[in-house]
């Protein structure tokens, strides 16, 4: 049921994205007078078409849904021989350079347009997203070294606001990216917001050497993490170790075997690596300690074999609500756009100088993933992930290789200053050389993808 759900939520997320693109291509043609002879969602073989409009535009759904195009009448792959010459007129290759590079452009401008509007109604209408309180922070790390210990709330990234934790991972990246310091402004534990002794402020030290791969353990390897809550019993099911041992609800586990539980999280992993072992617990019942010993169950999870108790424990950290003004989100759903876009131009430069890992780069498969993930996690976090993967397409296209827009913007802009088209020789081996760049592009997304899977 869950691999169903993620294909589904994958190929709406990409229908809508590859309709969002090419229809960029195809209003800008017509706004250009150039005839579209066909739209297509999906590669290969026609399953469905159906002539529509004075131009009689086919507009078919094809087998492969991975991509989609908007065919254009063009010279060099059309016969034009019968057309009237005011028909000709409407043909792609005798049109003005720059009309031609509207046109290429308009499919990755429309994927930015529609993530700026969907983060706008999203900033409109309220983000819930964690609230950037730190986790108890360990030793030896570099926010420990900053003076940061755990329970403050970070409420600044270099002078700049901020509501929540991913705000916060973000403004790390960027920071990273850029070999700039980090400064983090932080609320101490137990001082109120209103006063104007605090915040204060601790410094990270900058560089591209921290970035490593962007996986959920990123912020970890600076000893960041967001709080949890403690490691509470919600409720205990029927004839499960937790049980057996005696655990009720509303205990409150302190140690683990002598040693202190950080939090919920840090309890279900000690539980988890205990399969089959005995493990003594210090529990807080009625304001007194309990001691009780409870062995983990062990259950085969991706080929391992993990321990359970069968307790239900609280693990969701404590949210805030990231909501703007009207004016205000579109503002921020512009920024957001442009930040992401420059940010991702700087970790391919970075990976192509050695300085950022390839891990970085994510496949179809773990797309498909984050496309189920969020979408079990509701609409909000849905259309959060659209946007982004929008620009993340938009970006893609317009990348200088031969096969993607980016490659023929390139043609066009040589063409524009030199005054002359390429050869078609010219053309034709760098579409072999781009197109051999995406396979090699495309194999190394996908075994980081099984990798990741696999891991």
């Amino acid at each position: 049921m869950i691999i169903f759900q993620t294909l589904l939520a994958f190929v709406a997320a990409l229908s809508v994205l590859i309709v969002v693109h090419e229809l960029g291509h195809y209003w800008v043609a017509r706004w250009c007078n150039v005839r579209v002879l066909r739209f297509s969602l999906g590669m290969g073989k026609i399953l469905f078409s159906r002539k529509l409009g004075p131009d009689q535009t086919e507009w078919a759904l094809s087998l492969l849904p991975i991509g989609g195009y908007v065919k254009l009448l063009d010279a060099r792959t059309d016969d034009v021989s019968t057309l009237t010459p005011e028909e000709r007129k409407r043909e792609f290759t005798g049109k003005s350079v720059w009309c031609r590079i509207a046109i290429v452009a308009a499919g990755s401008l429309a994927n930015f347009l529609l993530a700026i509007v969907l983060l706008a109604g999203l900033y409109m209408y309220g983000v819930p997203e964690p609230l950037a309180r730190l986790r108890a922070v360990p030793e030896n790390t570099l926010a420990w070294q900053a003076g940061l210990r755990g329970g403050e709330q970070i409420v600044g990234v270099n002078g700049v606001p901020v509501q929540s934790w991913q705000e916060v991972r973000w403004k790390l990246v960027r920071a990273m990216m850029e070999d700039h310091p980090v400064m983090l402004e932080i609320q101490p534990v137990g001082v109120a917001k209103d006063d104007r002794n605090v915040p204060l402020t601790v410094t990270l030290p900058a560089g591209q050497r921290y970035i490593g791969e962007l996986d959920d353990g990123f912020m970890d390897r600076f000893g960041l993490a967001v709080a949890r809550p403690p490691a509470i019993i919600k409720k205990v099911m029927p004839d499960g170790p937790a049980e057996k041992a005696g655990l009720r609800e509303s205990d409150h586990v302190i140690r683990v075997d002598g040693e202190p539980v950080i939090d919920g999280l840090d309890f279900v992993r000690k539980v988890r690596y205990s399969s089959g072992h005995p493990l003594l617990l210090d529990v807080v019942r009625d304001h007194q300690e309990v001691r009780l010993t409870v062995v983990p169950e062990g259950y085969e999870e991706r080929g391992a074999i993990v321990g359970k108790i069968k307790a239900e424990i609280p693990l969701a950290p404590e949210m805030t609500t990231v909501r703007y003004g009207f004016f205000a989100s579109f503002g921020k759903g512009m920024s957001k756009a442009w930040e992401t876009t420059v940010l991702s131009l700087k970790m391919l430069r970075g990976m192509f100088t050695g300085q950022v890992s390839v891990k970085n780069i994510t496949g179809p498969i773990a797309i498909a993933d984050y496309a189920g993930q969020t979408a079990r996690a509701g609409l909000v976090r849905y259309l959060y992930f659209i946007a982004f993967i929008s620009i993340s397409i938009g970006v893609m296209n317009l990348l200088p290789i031969p096969v993607l827009d980016g490659g023929f913007l390139l043609y066009y802009a040589i063409e524009a200053i030199s005054g002359r088209s390429i050869s078609e020789r010219v053309a034709e081996i760098v579409q072999r050389v781009g197109m051999a760049m995406l396979v090699i592009l495309l194999v190394v997304a996908v075994f980081n993808d099984i990798t990741r899977m696999l891991g």
